[in-house]
């Protein structure tokens, strides 16, 4: 398992995530609610702005301080180094 780096020393594992979001639409909005609601979101922030919502295959949220384009990114390259292993 390879794990990816999301900012302020917080990592994901990066075959679980399903989908880096931004957090201003209203679709996204309403499923962080939901989540924390049941209790199902992680904030990795760090007292930032949220500017990110990592979706993983457990249903787990997190909230990042780091762009989306700037977390696929590094979700990309920890991927990239794993096949050139």
């Amino acid at each position: 398992m390879k794990l990816a780096d999301i900012g302020y020393g917080n990592y994901v594992a990066a075959e679980k995530v399903l989908a880096v979001c931004a957090p201003d639409a209203a679709p996204i909005k309403r499923l962080v609610t939901e989540a924390k609601e049941k209790g199902r979101v992680i904030d990795v922030t760090c007292g930032k702005k949220t500017k990110s919502v990592i979706l993983t295959e457990n249903g787990i949220i997190l909230l990042g301080a780091l762009t989306p384009e700037k977390t696929a990114e590094r979700l990309q390259l920890d991927e990239g180094s794993e096949k050139n292993d």
